[in-house]
């Protein structure tokens, strides 16, 4: 990038991340005066989580007026009755940490700034000219010490003079209610920070300055490092704890750490980078020199360079690996990078975006980030089935749209929240599907089962059956969608139906995995008989006049394609129930739902919403729309430092207006799932090979990626020269899979292909080389 972080009072947002997965450090990269925000995935402030009161026996009355008609009155009934019984929770908010401040002089204009990020390490660096000295910071947040590890560094005759301090974020701002007691005080080369949360506990942090040849005054401003040949400061957090005992923990802790810049981050690197090469992207694209900024200026001028592309790719892979950490939190819409202190959305959001951040993860061969996911879930199970009991008077679990991790309670008392039930079933796909990619039968046995029965459970106990013998889900959301024939007004919009198509498509699903699930693992069989009469009574999809799948299988309730949900298409993605191959008329009427979206509302989505569609187009096989959906980001909801935003800002004509744009990093997350469905989709003993190829990329190279049946798929591709490599391996055992071939193929040296299929490949952990020759 060719200029540090601009946005007016929020910098932040135009930071460049780094993280380990339980910390974050966002660098604004200011010469003078630098900010470092410092965000810790266990800090949160002002939930407010009074008893949740039983309002089930309300359930009938609802039911009773969606039947008649009355869905103005239906709407409101369960929340209104939250209400009467004074139930006023409130959401928890990360808070931010703390800022670590740099202040260094300048003696000439600056020139030749230049702001970085390596994501195969990790680290930032920003480095400029000050007459004949050339300047670099750099820093990383090591993922095996636990710490924030920042160097400046110099060339030339001017030696480094700066000062160091560490204080609450944005200190200074006149419109922030700050936690109090805060104290920073400066012994030796150590700085002591800490503030109290509102739950009465204290966090802060302890930096460690250590200066190379150099003097060092500590005072009340800081530590002040004059004359050095460079300095390395190390940083560790705390959360939660009392100031004076985690002073002298950290203190310890960092004093056993050797001030070495070089050192520290080659413990980080082995296992950042293990996870990050994990898969890789080339589609061997021009203009790697270029920056950010010139990039982005390329894509508002017409195409969107495909080295952007790689590049998005990339990032979002590092975005999560940076932020998720096997037993830590879920990566939530900020990420560990969140500067606002009543950030708008800034929880785990089960109705889309937690199950989007998530979806790289499986095909992207690093499954092992999906595990904060299901830790987070399973803590919070008490609270799912009291949800469940005391809102609908049904056994199992109701997880709502929104949670925070202090509780999994119901915070938000709207219609939309309260009467959307299909988060947990939404969830349990993520369950099955780490299975089907890992093969982990103990987590099959042991997690995953346990989780979707009483998810299953739920649903035995709310769905009721109507005349015709099928299921009726009522009350029922389609997240978060107004029908048609009661689209008003964004104050008068009514939200509650009955019959959505994604409620019967996540229980069908649910209740397939289970029985599949059961019988693999011998556990829960007696149940099967029940939940195949379940699955019995999931009414079949329907379809519109125009031949497209209808988003409300009940006639009062007329589809509505001005929004930014696609959730009637869950069947095809992130679902696979409906394909090509297997219901072909089927899967037409998902297309059409498909490019009905994209055409019909282009106003109404969100920089999430675009590369959903871009996963659905993926999945049907239209790689050049799919790519089309993507490179529309660029120009309404991506900044400078390519994090994209919920929204457009600047009245451009894509996307929801909104005062407000909230940072949503889902939609980084969301590009580079995209790319991964146009590379590959999977079944169990099923690899389809570039599935959705945008005409565009003509030579590339890709993998491994991870397909469900456990099995590692890389490709690299000539279109020009005719050939493309395919190299397949089993993780675990040999095994048959049938390979599916894209139209382009003519044939594979050595085997026979029927209908661009080769059948009952057998593969085991030797890797398998398969030669293709393409049209």
């Amino acid at each position: 990038m060719r200029y540090p972080a601009s946005w007016w009072h929020s910098m932040w947002r135009e930071a460049l991340p780094s993280g380990n997965g339980r910390i974050g450090a966002s660098v604004y990269g200011g010469i003078h005066e630098e900010t470092v925000l410092l965000n810790h995935e266990g800090l949160w402030r002002s939930g407010r989580t009074p008893e949740l009161p039983d309002v089930s026996d309300h359930l009938t009355k609802v039911r009773h007026l969606l039947l008649k008609g009355d869905v103005s009155k239906a709407d409101h009934v369960l929340s209104d009755a939250l209400s009467k019984k004074g139930y006023k929770p409130k959401i928890a908010s990360p808070l931010p940490l703390g800022d670590l401040k740099v202040y260094m002089p300048l003696r000439q204009a600056f020139q030749h700034y230049r702001r970085k990020l390596n994501m195969e390490t990790g680290e930032v660096s920003v480095c400029w000219t000050d007459g004949e000295t050339q300047y670099e910071r750099m820093l990383f947040v090591s993922r095996t010490d636990q710490a924030v590890v920042y160097e400046i560094r110099r060339e030339g005759p001017k030696q480094v003079e700066a000062s160091f301090l560490l204080q609450l974020h944005d200190k200074h701002r006149p419109d922030i209610v700050f936690p109090e007691q805060e104290e920073t005080k400066c012994e030796e080369e150590y700085i002591y920070y800490a503030a109290q949360n509102n739950d009465g506990t204290d966090f802060g942090a302890v930096a460690r300055v250590v200066s190379r040849n150099g003097q060092m005054e500590a005072g009340a401003e800081g530590l002040h490092v004059r004359d050095s040949d460079s300095v390395v400061v190390i940083v560790k957090l705390f959360v939660q704890g009392n100031r004076h005992t985690e002073w002298k923990r950290l203190k310890r802790e960092i004093s056993s750490l050797k001030p070495c810049y070089g050192s520290l981050l080659a413990s980080h690197v082995t296992e950042h980078g293990r996870l990050f090469r994990a898969m890789e992207l080339d589609l061997f694209a021009s203009g790697c020199e270029l920056s950010n900024e010139e990039l982005l200026l390329q894509a508002y001028d017409g195409e969107t360079p495909t080295v952007l592309v790689e590049k998005m790719w990339a990032y979002g892979r590092y975005l999560l690996i940076s932020s998720s950490h096997e037993e830590g939190q879920p990566c939530h819409l900020y990420g560990l990078w969140c500067g606002d202190y009543n950030a708008v959305w800034a929880f785990h959001m089960v109705n889309e975006n937690m199950q989007m951040i998530y979806w790289q993860a499986f095909s992207g061969n690093m499954p092992e980030l999906a595990l904060p996911m299901f830790n987070y879930l399973e803590k919070l199970m008490d609270d799912f089935r009291l949800n469940a009991a005391r809102l609908y008077g049904c056994r199992g679990i109701f997880i709502p749209a929104p949670t925070a991790p202090d509780s999994g309670l119901l915070k938000h008392t709207s219609p939309h929240i309260v009467h959307w039930t299909g988060g947990a079933g939404w969830m349990s796909q993520h369950y099955y599907d780490y299975y089907l990619y890992t093969g982990d039968i103990e987590f099959l046995r042991k997690r995953a089962l346990p989780f979707m029965r009483e998810t299953a459970l739920f649903y035995e106990d709310f769905l009721t059956v109507g005349e015709d013998g099928y299921y009726v889900s009522a009350p029922s959301i389609s997240p978060e969608n107004t029908p048609g024939n009661y689209r008003m007004d964004a104050h008068k919009s009514i939200q509650t139906t009955m019959n959505a198509t994604m409620d019967f498509a996540i229980a069908k699903e649910l209740l397939i995995h289970l029985i599949d699930g059961a019988r693999v693992a011998d556990k829960y069989v007696e149940d099967i008989p029940k939940w195949q009469e379940m699955l019995n009574r999931i009414p079949p999809y329907q379809t519109n006049e125009d031949g497209a799948i209808k988003e409300w299988m009940h006639p009062f309730f007329e589809d509505n394609d001005h929004h930014r949900h696609e959730s009637h298409l869950y069947p095809i993605f992130p679902g696979t129930e409906v394909t090509r191959l297997s219901d072909p008329g089927l899967f037409r009427a998902f297309v059409k739902a498909v490019e009905n979206r994209h055409v019909t509302g282009l106003k109404e989505q969100t920089g999430w919403s675009i590369t959903h569609m871009a996963n659905c187009y993926a999945r049907v096989g239209k790689g050049d729309q799919a790519l089309q959906c993507l490179e529309t980001l660029p120009r309404f909801s991506l900044m400078n430092n390519l994090m994209t935003l919920h929204n457009d800002w600047r009245g451009m004509g894509i996307g929801v207006d909104m005062e407000r744009v909230p940072v949503q990093i889902d939609a980084n997350m969301g590009w580079t799932s995209a790319i991964q469905e146009m590379l590959l989709f999977s079944l169990p003993g099923e690899l389809h090979i570039m599935p959705a190829l945008p005409s565009r990329w003509k030579r590339g190279k890709a993998g491994p990626l991870l397909a469900r049946g456990g099995v590692e798929c890389l490709m690299e591709w000539d279109m020009d020269k005719g050939e493309m490599g395919l190299t397949i391996v089993s993780i675990d055992r040999e095994k048959q899979i049938d390979i599916l071939l894209p139209p382009t193929v003519t044939s594979v040296k050595g085997y026979p292909k029927s209908q661009q299929k080769l059948k009952s490949v057998r593969i085991c952990e030797k890797p398998l080389h398969l030669q293709v020759f393409l049209k």
